[in-house]
């Protein structure tokens, strides 16, 4: 029986991502397994591998199939095997934390790339404030 469940999401950077999974201490693999319960895995286009027995695999996802087979601009899905909060407590639940620091390193490439500058700041209640200055 398959624990593996997958979700739709907005992570169209893999640049980005890789700066996040750097800041959660965790690596981004490229084409490789995903490791799951009672050694069931799932293959991905992107995997991160986890401290932990279990990983999450990143696969494109478009419903219009592109001439090279995926759609490079649709958006990634992320799965993983939830059970035991061995990913949780990693990333957050629902992938919270990793989808934030997503967000924060999306952000922060965005507004260098137009010449902005940013400030970050870490929150008491966990969130992270951006701002952002030409």
């Amino acid at each position: 029986m398959s624990h593996f469940v997958t979700i739709q999401t907005q992570i169209r950077d893999v640049a980005a991502l890789e700066d996040a999974c750097a800041e959660l201490g965790v690596e981004l693999l490229h084409d490789a397994e995903a490791r799951g319960y009672a050694n069931q895995t799932r293959r991905g286009d992107l995997v991160i591998r986890l401290k932990g027995p279990y990983d999450i695999a990143a696969n494109r996802h478009s419903n219009e199939e592109s001439e090279s087979g995926r759609d490079a601009a649709a958006p990634y899905t992320l799965t993983t095997d939830w059970w035991g909060g061995h990913v949780e407590k990693e990333v957050g639940p629902n992938y919270g934390r990793l989808l934030q620091l997503y967000g924060v390193h999306k952000t922060m490439r965005e507004a260098h790339r137009k010449r902005l500058r940013v400030t970050r700041r870490q929150e008491t209640d966990g969130s992270i404030r951006l701002t952002l200055a030409a």
